[in-house]
């Protein structure tokens, strides 16, 4: 008895696997590298069909399974890019119907959290979810993970992307931001902020990180190192997202805090959340970088939780929500 999770919600498409017992397995993934210029989704959208087949059968052969062994199939139901979510949703009804086995649209910002969960073992944390599209600080109260602050504009990978996209750095930039910003502290262990100050992006609860990206393009563009202005960036945002993290612990009075989404790979901030949780005496868990990105073994844990407590989607039901939200879903598992 496996369940087959697809997550399909921007530029990668996966297939991931838990068994019956919900252990999970790592995903089958492919993800988009445009030459130039951002994600177009309905590109993406046609990468994922092109490779779709070829995943899952790795996917399968990997784990010595057959189709017949899937016995759900769940997929990313929302939030996302309109035309990728719709591949994902296609493929699961077609497999859903060919194989008799019950469907289950997940919410792709909750299956981030409870992938989480399962691999840090942490009970109820405040969830840090940044990601490319994403910028929240989540906790659960009364049934549903409740978001306490968020991005006003653009999420804080998408920002990291577009800075390093102007400084011809492919997709993704974060990764290689966080090279550069490493090299240049190595190289100038003294360096301090002097010249390179940029916007602070907290409002409240909420984060807002247009105002940064300019500044630090602006910085660049008069001349200062890429390194320097890779580390204040750093800095500058990561400390936003630490203190609204904080803020959410102490408001909610809970003590452990939960990074997830694709920035949680950075070092830095593993860092600076471990920190900020050592000097509160609480805890701070991330989980394996394969679970921090987007993978479809997620939406598999995900799906088999909701089975589990007798949810499935109905195929009149099945429809994609791009802007679904994490409040939204019922957490009728905890």
């Amino acid at each position: 008895m496996w369940t087959l999770g697809i997550e399909s919600t921007a530029h990668t498409l996966s297939f991931g696997l838990v068994d019956s017992e919900g252990i999970p397995f790592p995903s089958s993934s492919a993800t988009i590298r445009p030459e130039k210029g951002g994600i177009h989704p309905r590109e993406a959208a046609d990468h994922h069909k092109d490779c779709a087949a070829k995943l899952l059968f790795d996917l399968l052969d990997s784990n010595s399974l057959s189709v017949s062994d899937i016995s759900a199939v769940a997929y990313s139901q929302g939030p996302g890019l309109g035309p990728c979510l719709r591949i994902g949703a296609a493929i699961a009804r077609g497999l859903s119907a060919k194989l008799d086995a019950p469907l289950i649209g997940v919410n792709h910002c909750v299956a981030h959290i409870e992938i989480g969960r399962q691999q840090c073992g942490c009970d109820d944390p405040v969830l840090l979810y940044v990601s490319g599209g994403n910028t929240q600080v989540i906790a659960r109260l009364e049934g549903k993970y409740r978001v306490l602050g968020e991005t006003l504009d653009i999420g804080i990978g998408n920002m990291l992307d577009k800075f390093a996209r102007a400084q011809g750095i492919p997709f993704p930039g974060g990764p290689v931001i966080e090279k550069l910003a490493a090299t240049w502290l190595k190289e100038n262990p003294d360096c301090d902020m002097e010249g390179l100050e940029l916007p602070y992006a907290v409002r409240g609860m909420d984060l807002a990180f247009s105002g940064v990206l300019t500044a630090a393009l602006r910085l660049v563009e008069n001349g200062k190192p890429l390194g320097a202005v890779c580390w204040s960036l750093q800095e500058h945002v990561f400390s936003a997202c630490v203190e609204v993290a904080e803020r959410a612990l102490a408001h909610t009075g809970k003590t452990e805090l939960l990074l997830g989404g694709g920035v949680a790979c950075n070092n830095r901030l593993r860092t600076m959340c471990d920190l900020m949780c050592t000097e509160r005496e609480s805890f701070s868990y991330a989980p394996p970088r394969m679970y921090c990105i987007d993978n479809g073994t997620m939406i598999a844990m995900l799906g088999w939780l909701e089975l589990g407590s007798g949810r499935i989607t109905e195929f009149t039901s099945s429809a994609i929500d791009q802007y679904l939200r994490t409040d939204q879903t019922p957490i009728i598992w905890a």
